[in-house]
C-alpha cells in the first residue's frame, strides 16, 4: 500500500499536465464552433479533479516523495492504462451526443491507439468528424510519441524527485540507462525541445508543399509521432500529391531515428555525428533497400508499369509501415502477398531506440546479429576474448541477456494474443497481423484491418485485447509484466 501512496502525488501531477492538454481541442472547438464544444469540459474537470485528489497525500510535506525504480514502473503502468480512459471520454461523449453511440471499449481503444502512437482506428467517416475531435485524436499521438511522463518531468520541477525512475521506466530500447545530461530533467527538456523543433519544420514543410494548414497540423502530429492517424478515411492518399508524400517520407525517416542522438548532435554542433551511429544507418538503409526491392517486385509483377510510380508508392508505403507510422496511399493488400507481409515484419525492427516508434528496435537487432557472429567466432576460437561493441562502446553481458529476454517475451506475447484472437474465430492472418500491428504500435494489418479497412468490425472483446497489446508494446512488455511478479510486491 505504501508504494501507491508514494506514487500518487506524482501521478496527480501527470494528470494535472494532461488536463491542460484537453483544453487545446476545447479552444479549437470554441473558436471554430465545429460541434465539439461540449465534448471536452467534462473530461477536463474529471482529469483535473483526479489529479488534485491524488496530490492530497503530499499536502503539508516539504518535498515530493523520492521514487524508487519499482515505483517508476508502477507509475508508468498506471499512466498508460488510466490516462487513455480519461482521453477516451471526449470521444465517447461526442458519439453519444450525435446519436451514433460507441461502446466504451471502442472509445478506450481509440485513445490507447492515439497515445501509444499505434494509429489503428475503429471510426469511419473521419472526414465528417468535427475538426476538434480529429485534432484530439492526432494530438494524443504527438503527446504520446515522446511520452507524457517525460513531458511532466520536463515542465514540472516537482516531478524531478523521481525523474530517474520515471525516465528509465518510460524510455524504450536496450540502453535505457544512458543519460544525455547530468540532470534527468534537463535531458527531458532537451528531448522535447528537439521534438518540438523538428515538428515545427515538418509542419512548415507540409504547408509549403500545398497541404491546408488545418491538415498540416494533424499530419505533423501523426508523422512526428509515427502514429499515422488522419482526419481522412483515405489516409495520406487523400492528398494524391507526390511532393507531400516525399516530404512525409523524409520526416518519417527522421522520426524513426533517435531523438537522443539528434539532441547530442545539436548540443555538440556536430550534425555529421548522426551518420556515425550504426543503428541510425541500419534503420535508414534497411527501409530504403526494402523500398527499392518492393518497387522492383511491383514492376516485375506488372502492378505498375511506370518505374517512378512504382518507386513512389513502394517507398511511401514501405517507409510508412516499417517505421510503424501506418499511413497508406493505396491498398497494398492488392500487391503480391510478399510485399505486405515483409512490410508488416519490418515494423518490428525498422526504428531506433530513442525514436517515437515501437517494436523490437534496430538496436536490439544489431546486438542480436553481433552476438550471433560472436558465438560463431567463439565456436571456431574457444579461447579468444571477443567483446561485443556497438558504436565503439562495449555492450555488457547484462544488456545482451536483457535483449535475449525481451525477444523471448516479445515472441511469447505475439503468440499468446494471436491465440486469444483466434478463439474469437478471426482468420489466422487477420489475428496475427492485428497482434503484430498492435504490439509494434503500427496500426494497419492485413485483410479487413488493412489500408482499405479498419478495426470497426471488431467486437468489444477483440478491441480490448488489442488495447492491452498496444499498451504492452508501448511499455515493451517488461514493465507491465514486472508488476505481476511476486518479487515486485515482496518488499
Amino acid at each position: 500500500m505504501h508504494i501507491f501512496l508514494r506514487i500518487l502525488p506524482t501521478f496527480g501531477l501527470v494528470l494535472f499536465v494532461f488536463s491542460g492538454a484537453l483544453l487545446v481541442p476545447e479552444a479549437i472547438a470554441l473558436i471554430g464552433k465545429d460541434g465539439g464544444q461540449h465534448d471536452f469540459w467534462l473530461p477536463f474537470g474529471l482529469t483535473l479533479l483526479s489529479g488534485l485528489l491524488c496530490l492530497l497525500p503530499a499536502i503539508g510535506k516539504q518535498a515530493m516523495p523520492e521514487l524508487k525504480p519499482r515505483d517508476g514502473i508502477l507509475l508508468v503502468v498506471l499512466c498508460w492504462t488510466i490516462i487513455p480512459a480519461l482521453a477516451g471520454v471526449p470521444l465517447y461523449i461526442h458519439f453519444s451526443d450525435t446519436g451514433h453511440p460507441i461502446s466504451w471499449s471502442f472509445a478506450y481503444f481509440e485513445a490507447v491507439s492515439g497515445l501509444t502512437t499505434t494509429g489503428a482506428t475503429v471510426f469511419v467517416g473521419l472526414d465528417q468528424l468535427p475538426y476538434s475531435i480529429n485534432f484530439w485524436r492526432c494530438f494524443m499521438q504527438w503527446l504520446g510519441g515522446m511520452g507524457i511522463l517525460i513531458l511532466a518531468v520536463a515542465i514540472l520541477p516537482l516531478v524531478s524527485a523521481g525523474a530517474g525512475s520515471i525516465f528509465r521506466a518510460e524510455s524504450t530500447g536496450p540502453l535505457k540507462e544512458s543519460k544525455l545530461t547530468p540532470r534527468i530533467a534537463e535531458t527531458a527538456k532537451g528531448l522535447w525541445g528537439v521534438y518540438c523543433l523538428i515538428s515545427l519544420v515538418c509542419l512548415l514543410a507540409y504547408w509549403a508543399g500545398g497541404m491546408p494548414i488545418q491538415d498540416a497540423w494533424l499530419h505533423m502530429f501523426s508523422t512526428m509521432s509515427l502514429g499515422g492517424l488522419s482526419n481522412h478515411d483515405a489516409s495520406f492518399g487523400f492528398f494524391n500529391s507526390p511532393l507531400l508524400e516525399w516530404i512525409s517520407v523524409v520526416f518519417m525517416l527522421i522520426a524513426s531515428g533517435s531523438f537522443a542522438l539528434y539532441f547530442v548532435a545539436l548540443i555538440k554542433r556536430e550534425p555529421l555525428l548522426i551518420f556515425t551511429d550504426p543503428e541510425w544507418r541500419g534503420t535508414i538503409v534497411l527501409m530504403l533497400l526494402c523500398s527499392a526491392g518492393i518497387a522492383a517486385l511491383l514492376l516485375f509483377r506488372g502492378v505498375y508499369t511506370d518505374p517512378l510510380e512504382a518507386l513512389r508508392y513502394a517507398t511511401f508505403n514501405t517507409v510508412s509501415i516499417s517505421s510503424t507510422t501506418g499511413y497508406s496511399t493505396t491498398d497494398y493488400n492488392q500487391w503480391p502477398v510478399f510485399a505486405p507481409v515483409l512490410m508488416l515484419l519490418l515494423s518490428g525492427v525498422a526504428t531506433s531506440a530513442g525514436s517515437t516508434g515501437a517494436g523490437i528496435k534496430m538496436a536490439r537487432l544489431v546486438i542480436l546479429m553481433k552476438q550471433t557472429r560472436r558465438e560463431i567466432h567463439r565456436m571456431l576460437h574457444p579461447r579468444a576474448i571477443n567483446p561485443l561493441t556497438v558504436n565503439g562502446d562495449v555492450v555488457s553481458n547484462g544488456t545482451i541477456f536483457s535483449v535475449l529476454a525481451f525477444m523471448l517475451v516479445y515472441g511469447g506475447t505475439v503468440l499468446f494474443f494471436t491465440f486469444v484472437l483466434l478463439l474469437t474465430d478471426l482468420p489466422l492472418d487477420t489475428a496475427f497481423s492485428a497482434v503484430v500491428a498492435c504490439v509494434n504500435n503500427m496500426g494497419p494489418g492485413l485483410n479487413e484491418i488493412g489500408p482499405a479497412g479498419n478495426y470497426a468490425g471488431f467486437s468489444d472483446f477483440q478491441a480490448n485485447v488489442c488495447s492491452i497489446a498496444m499498451i504492452l508494446g508501448r511499455l515493451e512488455m517488461m514493465s507491465f509484466l514486472a508488476i505481476f511478479s511476486i518479487e515486485y510486491w515482496k518488499d
